[in-house]
């Protein structure tokens, strides 16, 4: 070899590491840009073909249900009412990340980088076609965002070997931003043209328009009793829990609604929004808990509720002798098995129509949801619901059931301390120690209070309309300086005890006495 070549073949090198390592991170780039193209012209696809659910969304639901009950819990336990956002961001990111190995591969393994984007698009087909309203133009929108992937990865990379690195730069970065702005734009006219949100809009005015026959009741005499830092008796509708499956909560139009029972019954029978009306609405100040509350938690909420009683209706179709469930099914797909005992037994359970004088918000079910007092959410609360299978616990599992969770979930006998906050100082002196004590279609008898593990003392109880709700409860506590550990449990109406025993809310509901600690100067 010369010394020219000595010379030459290091610098030679060189500049192949260097354009091997700027076509590698370009390659990255461009996949990331590829897969936000089509992310945007999927969300704008959908606009346009009026969906009821895009791709994204019906890729998150896939994931929703997919994920075991114990890491949905966990996941809920962490973030909280920020699952549903999560869940979509979760799968925007991957989408991304998924383009960036498309990306990748193209310039070095197209074949792999061609099946991983048909790969998407038929899991994408797949997740629409799952869900109850999937069709066609989901299809459509998920074939799309695939041909998009590959044709900006076609004019990202076109004409890449013919120039220089300077070249090639400039030109990868002119097209990168003609394609973000197409982006942003396909986007945003999505947004503004979006199907769903204008549904949204028109749903919200028919709602409003609504004159059910309603009523917003006082607060009992009694049943709050006003201490500083306690919330109300009566949870507002906009402080209502909410915890659901629903990314985006289904729009159905009261006009369009229909609720199919079927099933172990004598006959079937069909009814309509007007057919609810038409038969009056009873109001019931009812308080429901979602299993997943932890102890001392917020998943609960208690407001008066307008609706049709359910027992009349299973009492019309007439029930066959060895049924045991009602299979509700949500207009979402949702589903939630209850036991008819606790639908016939002449508890408040309802068709709710109504919620705290009001039609039910979307968010919480409108037009028509199920409420039944002394069960968690799980096996009772269908929101949207739209069908009723009269049935036998033995012959289905419903969405919950399926992941690990009990399958009759009656409520546990609870409390809570509100006031003070864990962690809380506070003044030498008497102070009032206050919270919430439930037993829903049991009733509570009494609360006590531990300071320091020394002897229960009997707190007083608030006035309650029924055994339905959740009632309040205070003791006037004279503080000494120091720090000090606080602990409470309820008893029911029975004379059962709140058990002491911890255990977490898997798989029917939490237990334990709710415990703080404060500082007293």
């Amino acid at each position: 070899m010369s010394q020219v070549d000595h010379a030459v073949r290091p610098a030679v090198l060189g500049f192949a590491r260097d354009h091997e390592g700027v076509t590698s991170r370009r390659s990255i780039l461009s996949g990331l840009l590829a897969a936000a193209a089509a992310i945007a012209a999927s969300e704008g696809l959908s606009a346009l073909l009026n969906l009821r659910e895009s791709p994204i969304l019906a890729v998150g639901q896939s994931v929703i249900k997919l994920t075991p009950g114990p890491i949905a819990e966990a996941i809920i336990g962490v973030v909280g009412h920020a699952d549903k956002p999560l869940a979509v961001t979760s799968v925007v990111v991957a989408i991304l990340l998924l383009g960036a190995l498309a990306g990748a591969w193209w310039t070095w393994h197209r074949l792999r980088a061609y099946a991983l984007v048909v790969g998407l698009v038929a899991l994408a087909s797949a997740a629409v076609l799952g869900r109850p309203h999937g069709g066609g133009g989901g299809v459509l929108a998920s074939v799309a965002a695939g041909a998009v992937v590959v044709g900006v990865l076609h004019l990202l990379h076109r004409d890449e070997a013919h120039l220089t690195v300077d070249e090639s730069r400039r030109t990868f970065l002119r097209t990168s931003a003609v394609i973000a702005v197409a982006a942003i734009i396909v986007g945003s006219a999505g947004e503004v043209l979006a199907s769903r949100h204008r549904r949204r809009q028109a749903l919200e005015r028919v709602r409003s328009a609504l004159t059910l026959p309603s009523r917003r009741v006082a607060v009992p005499t009694g049943a709050d009793l006003a201490v500083d830092g306690q919330g109300s008796w009566l949870t507002s509708n906009r402080d209502f829990y909410r915890i659901d499956t629903a990314l985006s909560p289904p729009l159905v139009d009261p006009e369009d609604w229909t609720l199919r029972i079927h099933g172990m019954v004598d006959k079937e029978l069909t009814l309509t929004y007007q057919d609810l009306i038409d038969r009056g609405l009873e109001h019931e100040w009812i308080t429901i808990c979602c299993v997943s509350n932890p102890v001392g938690g917020d998943l609960i909420g208690n407001t008066i509720w307008g609706g049709v009683p359910i027992k009349g209706i299973l009492d019309e179709v007439g029930i066959r002798p060895g049924a045991d469930a009602l299979l509700s099914t949500s207009d979402d797909g949702w589903t939630c098995g209850t036991p008819l005992a606790a639908l016939t037994d002449g508890r408040n359970a309802l068709l709710a129509l109504t919620m705290n004088g009001e039609p039910l918000p979307i968010a919480h079910g409108f037009p028509v949801r199920q409420v039944v007092p002394g069960l968690y959410g799980y096996v009772s609360a269908t929101k949207w619901v739209v069908d009723w299978e009269v049935t036998r616990f033995a012959d289905f599992e419903a969405y919950w059931t399926q992941r690990g969770w009990g399958e009759q979930g009656p409520v546990k006998t609870e409390s809570r301390i509100d006031v003070p906050g864990n962690g809380d100082t506070i003044d030498a002196g008497t102070t009032a120690i206050a919270g919430v004590a439930w037993a829903q279609h049991v009733g509570i008898d009494g609360v006590e209070v531990r300071i320091d593990d020394g002897e229960w003392q009997r707190a007083t109880l608030g006035t309650v309309p029924n055994v339905d709700t959740w009632v309040q409860w205070r003791l006037d506590w004279t503080a000494t300086p120091g720090d000090h550990s606080i602990e409470a449990r309820a008893t029911n109406t029975k004379g059962e005890p709140q058990t002491d025993e911890r255990a977490g809310v898997l798989p029917d509901g939490a237990t334990g006495y709710p415990g703080i600690n404060v500082k007293v100067t």
